[in-house]
């Protein structure tokens, strides 16, 4: 039988049964009291009064555990037990073996006594027990004594471990005046040492950082505001320290400490406010609509979503020229143009801005109110505008058979400046490349300059440009959209050449073509044609044409009979009639082609008969009678060559010298009076001649009478409409002339105004009199017109006829 324990074989047999009872009862004893239980000759003295129970012999093992303190820093091995055989008797001729975890590492056995010692330091945290294997052998033959068999060392646990915070540094967030008691986290601190074995794993928490403002429940380690009304625009940050402490908190147990970081958020429980009651802002009145004027901020301590802000214009004479809007980043209020600023109409506005939160808490409504207001000056400034167009838009209907300088529109824009300069207009020549308008500068009267054909352009986009005389830089612009509209003049006409074929063998009244036709008009009610035999064709006795009311019409057959021999092509001429107003037609010829055909009526030949040529003249003579005709016309051209260069000398007169060739011409040239008549620099730079008006050169050949004129005619004087479509009319066909000649030249107009006091120059009423018209006036207009009076002051014989 085995023994295990720290006592001699004399002493204390224990059974299997006995044993377990006992150190389980040891065990639970041990928890209760926080009592060290005592393996080996320890517990032996403890219950060696107690009578020992009757043992079963079934098997010699004791089965038996044993405690070992950890941590131990002796330097002998530190004794743990003792195993023992009842069939030792002592002569060393038992041996004892250990094996199992920790065997010969850990633990080791003196195979002569039994004694096991711990030669390692043992740690419960790292392990709490182990399981061995125990076995007693013959020393000399090696057999087994005793049945092998497990007993368990346990590690007796120690206070050596302090509580840790596992998931330190805590960070923590709560509301800002929260009340007294709010939570804000609960911190864990765990102990490595045995929870069931004394006091070593239990727990209490403390603050040691972090009072008046927080507190922390002993037992659980939930921290709570301790302080009413803590704000978080005085102070955000906390720094709280924990501290858990093991054996109950008392003296001598283990500490560990963990940091808090507490931070307030923020809650809506400040009003906003406007530094500034009033503000001061100017505008250009040219601004454009949304351009900024200023801005104004109401502070706010709050932060996110608490400071969020909503401005709005509440009152003021402003509210419908600006608007104001929320800039979600910096939380300002943006003024901006709503519509269009004139200073001429308005030089100030006021406007009354409020701030206002627009999230809001019920229970801080109390500190309100969380809105505030202010009064902003906005200035107008004036700046040298464009012209304005009124209206801004112009749309007009114009026919296209419209005579050139007519006018369709008046185009009408001023200065909106209180100067109120004069406004000259133009055309933007990109929007007009075919030039088919012209604008009278000063008045605005558009007018036409070319023809207008629908058919061509049916739509015009020009742009129109007002410029102030006294700053060109300002130029206004407005867009004016003509729609050309349709008249008929244009006639109906063949969309494509017609040919047709009829065989030799048609009866009468065969249908032989149906054709149609196209008009470029796009009149109102739609097109409808008409057809009929143009009249030089009206009593055709071979076709007839027959109109489908649809705007087709068939060609039809009168006869019978058609022999290709005798006539092999038929051009059949058609009138087309629209149904315009006025009407007009045009003539489009169909050809028809007379062929031979089979009996289903299958064309096949359409070609007469080629001319056979007599069988006297063969293709040799042929050929050699156009060789003579080609030599004969080769020596005419040569005879008419030689006589030309016969009529040219090939030597030149020695007499003849070309360098003193005088050519005589009757005409008299005015000399220095041409010079002096006018300055020249004013036909390169107009402006240049209005700059030197005020000292003007005066003409020494004339008279101070003819001087004089030019006090009667006024200085300004608008030309009248009529002039206008004249020259339009003649400048568009010099445009259109192709013999015009590519440089600058002349052109003559028979035209005249009225209001000259010096009387008309024009010979248009003399030229349909038959009476002679006198010159003698010229005689007294000096020396200038001497030649002319001379030419024409006396008259002799009758008037020449043209």
């Amino acid at each position: 039988m085995w023994t295990t324990g720290r006592m001699s074989n004399a002493k204390s047999r224990l059974g299997l049964g006995t044993s377990l009872y006992f150190w389980a009862l040891m065990d639970l004893i041990s928890t209760v009291l926080s009592i060290t239980p005592m393996p080996g000759a320890e517990l032996e003295t403890l219950f060696s009064d107690r009578p020992q129970p009757h043992l079963r012999s079934k098997r010699s093992w004791v089965w038996n555990q044993f405690f070992v303190l950890e941590e131990y820093t002796g330097t002998d091995p530190l004794y743990v037990g003792k195993l023992h055989s009842d069939m030792d008797r002592g002569d060393g001729s038992i041996k004892y073996i250990l094996s199992g975890e920790g065997a010969g590492i850990v633990f080791t056995i003196d195979d002569t006594t039994g004694d096991i010692h711990a030669i390692q330091r043992l740690d419960r945290e790292e392990r709490a027990q182990y399981t061995l294997r125990a076995q007693a052998l013959d020393r000399r033959t090696g057999r087994p004594m005793e049945p092998e068999s497990e007993f368990i060392i346990k590690i007796q646990d120690i206070n050596d471990n302090e509580p840790k915070f596992l998931d330190g540094p805590y960070i923590a967030t709560v509301p800002e005046m929260s009340p007294v008691g709010t939570s804000v986290i609960q911190v864990t601190a765990t102990d490595a040492d045995d929870p069931t074995y004394g006091n070593s794993a239990r727990v209490v928490y403390s603050i040691l950082q972090g009072q008046p403002y927080f507190s922390v429940d002993s037992k659980t380690g939930v921290i709570r505001t301790a302080l009413m009304n803590m704000d978080r625009e005085a102070k955000e940050y906390y720094e709280v320290i924990i501290q858990a402490k093991d054996m109950g908190g008392q003296l001598g147990g283990l500490a560990g400490t963990t940091t808090v970081n507490i931070t307030l958020s923020d809650v809506n429980d400040n009003p906003p406010r406007f530094p500034q009651k009033h503000y001061q802002m100017s505008v250009l009145e040219s601004a454009p609509i949304s351009s900024t004027v200023g801005r104004v901020f109401a502070k706010d301590l709050d932060e996110g979503i608490n400071a969020e802000m909503k401005y709005t214009i509440v009152d003021g004479d402003g509210a419908d020229a600006f608007d104001i809007n929320t800039d979600p980043n910096f939380q300002v209020g943006i003024i901006t143009v709503k519509k269009p600023l004139s200073f001429e109409s308005k030089k100030s506005y006021t406007l009354k801005v409020e701030g206002a939160n627009p999230h809001l808490e019920m229970r801080f409504l109390n500190l309100g109110p969380f809105q505030d207001t202010t009064t902003v000056h906005i200035s107008v400034e004036d700046v040298d505008e464009p012209p304005v167009f009124e209206p801004g838009f112009y749309f007009v209907e114009v026919p296209e058979d419209v005579t050139i300088g007519t006018t369709i529109q008046i185009i009408s824009a001023k200065d909106p400046d209180v100067s109120n300069n004069s406004i000259r207009y133009s055309i933007d020549r990109s929007s007009d490349p075919g030039r088919f308008f012209y604008i009278d500068i000063t008045t605005g009267a558009l007018m036409t300059a070319r023809p207008l054909d629908r058919e061509e352009f049916s739509w015009h986009n020009i742009t129109i440009l007002a410029m102030e005389m006294n700053n060109p830089s300002q130029v206004g612009s407005v867009v004016v959209t003509i729609k050309v509209l349709d008249v008929n003049d244009n006639a109906p006409e063949f969309p494509r050449f017609y040919e047709a074929f009829i065989c030799e063998n048609a009866k009468a009244g065969q249908l032989i073509q149906t054709v149609s036709a196209v008009d470029q008009d796009d009149p109102h009610n739609g097109q409808h044609f008409y057809y009929s035999l143009a009249p030089e064709a009206a009593n055709n006795p071979n076709f007839t044409v027959r109109d489908n009311q649809d705007n087709t019409a068939r060609i039809l057959t009168r006869r019978s009979g058609f022999r290709q021999q005798e006539q092999s092509v038929f051009y059949l001429p058609i009138l087309i009639a629209d149904s315009g107003e006025p009407v007009l037609s045009s003539t489009g010829t169909l050809t028809i082609q007379v062929c031979s055909c089979s009996d289903d009526g299958h064309v096949t030949s359409c070609s007469p008969e080629a001319y056979m040529l007599p069988v006297s003249l063969s293709r040799g003579a042929l050929i050699a009678i156009l060789a003579c005709i080609f030599v004969l016309l080769v020596l005419v051209l040569l005879i008419l060559s030689m006589r030309r260069h016969r009529k040219q000398p090939y030597i030149i007169d020695d007499d003849e010298n070309i360098h003193e060739n005088i050519v005589r011409y009757d005409d008299e040239g005015g000399g220095e009076e041409d010079t002096e008549a006018f300055d020249i620099a004013a036909m390169w730079n107009p402006r240049e001649a209005q700059a030197q008006a005020g000292a003007p050169k005066a003409r020494q050949d004339m008279l101070p009478e003819i001087e004089s004129l030019s006090r009667y005619v006024p200085q300004t004087c608008a030309v009248s409409s009529t002039v206008h479509s004249y020259v339009l009319a003649k400048l568009y066909e010099a445009d259109m002339d192709l013999w015009a000649p590519p440089f600058d030249s002349l052109q003559t107009y028979m035209f005249e105004g009225d209001g000259s006091v010096a009387g008309s120059l024009s010979s248009l009423h003399s030229a349909t009199s038959d009476s002679e018209q006198s010159f003698d006036f010229l005689t007294d207009w000096g020396p200038r017109f001497r030649k002319l009076a001379e030419l024409y002051g006396a008259s002799e014989g009758p008037a020449p006829v043209w």
